[in-house]
């Protein structure tokens, strides 16, 4: 029946949203450990730490308060409208979270100039009202089976345009930091690797995140609504990863730079001719004040002092 078969397939969609969120959780735990570790107390937490653990925590939320209401049995077309608008809520709020680590991030690279910081600040601001508009604009509760979620449905469509928005204010974000990242100079041995991966990282979370959105958008555009509730899982999932991924490499990196480059190379001696040692050495040349004023100089005493 086709009815069934969409059904199976939507269900197949989300238990691979959540598979794949899973597994980036469990192995980013460690990382999770580490960066809370360096914290220097849990009262003083960085900017840093608190945008993961929002990022994180909202984002099982989001995925939870979805796929419950789809698992579930129980819900009447009553108690489906009472509770249909919560994960697209949580949608907004993660993606909010989102795009502030990636302003903050273009911010941060584009070394505080007062100009990028506004241009960010407006882009967010504008963003994150139409974002909230487009996503809650003419949504219904939707139930079969005892499930619940929300549609958009009819001759309004606006979700759509969330995720046309979403990867506008991403290009804007990936623009400035990649101009940034492009004329950096950075004469530091240890942070030479810096703009390469800052790059990367940034290029990756674009291009992953306009394809996730690309799809979203063809998937609200049909007519469809189960299809579209399901392909937002993968939404939630692809911002959760890629969000996290650069403050953890950003966090990597800082400790890196922290760490002392003493490179130690060692081999086998074949002679004493093989041991080279420089030795600085600093003279200091005392004058006794009375002999100075009367012109009479002697041979000056000498101090040496080596540095190796």
């Amino acid at each position: 029946m086709p009815g069934l078969a969409n059904t199976q397939s939507d269900t197949y969609f989300r238990i691979a949203s959540i598979s794949i969120a899973l597994y980036d959780y469990i192995l980013t735990l460690p990382a999770e450990w580490r960066l809370y570790r360096s914290q220097s107390s849990i009262t003083r937490l960085s900017v840093a730490c608190i945008l993961f653990i929002l990022i994180r925590y909202m984002s099982i939320l989001t995925l939870i308060a979805s796929n419950y209401g789809w698992f579930a049995t129980s819900f009447t077309q009553e108690s489906c409208s009472r509770v249909y608008m919560i994960a697209p809520v949580l949608k907004v709020v993660q993606t909010m979270i989102s795009q502030v680590i990636l302003g903050v991030r273009t911010v941060n690279i584009a070394r505080r100039r007062s100009w990028v910081k506004w241009v960010m600040i407006t882009a967010f601001a504008i963003t994150t009202m139409l974002e909230w508009f487009t996503n809650l604009f003419h949504r219904d509760p939707l139930t079969r089976n005892g499930n619940c979620w929300a549609g958009n449905s009819g001759p309004h469509l606006s979700v759509w345009i969330f995720h046309l928005l979403s990867m506008m204010y991403d290009l804007v974000a990936m623009t400035i930091s990649t101009v940034f990242l492009f004329n950096m100079n950075i004469q530091d041995k240890r942070l030479s690797r810096l703009p390469k991966i800052m790059f990367y990282d940034g290029l990756g979370y674009f291009v992953v995140l306009t394809a996730t959105n690309t799809v979203n958008m063809v998937f609200y555009l049909k007519s469809r609504p189960v299809l579209q509730s399901s392909a937002a899982n993968l939404g939630y999932a692809m911002v959760w990863i890629m969000s996290q991924r650069i403050l953890i490499h950003l966090r990597e990196l800082a400790t890196e730079s922290n760490t002392p480059d003493g490179i130690i190379i060692s081999r086998n001696l074949e002679s004493s001719r093989a041991v080279q040692v420089h030795v600085e050495q600093t003279f200091s040349v005392e004058y006794d004040p009375y002999e100075l004023k009367s012109g009479h100089l002697p041979k000056p005493s000498l101090s040496w002092d080596s540095r190796p």
